[in-house]
């Protein structure tokens, strides 16, 4: 529904730290007519929503939405760890122009999965656009089980998975038994998630090389498996530099700034790239 490269958009900061919407919408615009972008996801966790207010997200997705028109769809992530606040900000998403949701796991408190069910069941029923389920247990501290995916799937607006989970049997499973869009989460995950039903990524590397990726999943819909896993290998060294130093927003935002794209600071509690890694980005842009 969405595409196969969904780039996980950073927020674009002032010097000061207040919101560049300036920015965000250059940024949006080169993302999709230039960086090889299907569709956007704004106010994740690469866009910082944990330090934006409600007022600002709604403002990033007016922004993005003006930049990018009918070009692309933008998702809005709206999860939180009250069901009540989700449903607000899924409906204010909605209202402000999002074409769909990123719906993540209640955090930090540990819902049962009669819990999990039933917060994605109200955030779903609460609007009237379709979501994907953010499933990365590592940062929630709660998966969504299978069968729960099973039975979510049923959903009419419950259309796909940003899937972190890193089971692939478990998600072979729920791909092979439902309808659901998975969508890998983890860069390096792309094309092995790919190969077994997945139907694309929502990338933080993608920023950088969303282009290439899209050649990477065009050389494995031709049937050119050598090509997509030489493009693979290609990859590596690029998302070992920016998801696996620091956090992939502080990374990311840094690459974007040697690039001469928008992207300014990172709010705290995040601080700025090192020198160190810094110097490893040069070298690979």
């Amino acid at each position: 529904m969405f595409g196969r490269v969904l780039v996980a958009m950073v927020t674009p900061f002032t010097p000061d730290g207040d919101l560049d919407l300036k920015g965000a919408q250059e940024l949006a615009a080169h993302l999709v007519d230039k960086g090889g972008a299907d569709g956007l996801v704004v106010n994740g966790t690469t866009g910082e929503a944990p330090t934006t207010t409600d007022a600002e997200k709604a403002q990033i997705i007016r922004a993005v939405k003006e930049a990018v028109g009918d070009r692309t769809q933008i998702l809005a992530g709206v999860g939180t760890n009250s069901t009540r606040h989700t449903i607000e900000l899924a409906r204010s998403a909605e209202e402000n122009g999002a074409d769909g949701l990123l719906v993540v796991t209640p955090y930090y408190s540990k819902p049962t999965q009669e819990g999990v069910e039933n917060h994605f069941r109200q955030v779903a029923d609460a609007s009237g656009i379709p979501a994907l389920l953010y499933d990365i247990p590592g940062r929630t501290g709660t998966a969504i089980e299978t069968e729960t995916l099973l039975r979510l799937s049923e959903h009419p607006r419950i259309i796909g998975v940003k899937d972190c989970k890193v089971d692939l049997l478990a998600t072979a499973r729920v791909i092979a038994e439902t309808g659901l869009d998975f969508y890998s989460g983890n860069d390096e995950l792309i094309l092995p998630l790919y190969s077994i039903g997945g139907v694309g990524t929502v990338s933080t590397v993608g920023h950088v090389v969303g282009n290439e990726i899209k050649a990477m999943l065009d050389a494995y819909d031709e049937g050119d498996n050598k090509e997509a896993l030489r493009r693979h290998q290609a990859l590596l060294p690029v998302i070992t530099a920016i998801m696996t130093r620091e956090p992939g927003a502080v990374a990311v935002k840094a690459a974007l700034n040697l690039l001469g794209l928008p992207s300014g600071p990172v709010r705290e509690p995040l601080v700025g790239a090192t020198p160190k890694l810094i110097n490893e980005l040069k070298a690979l842009f």
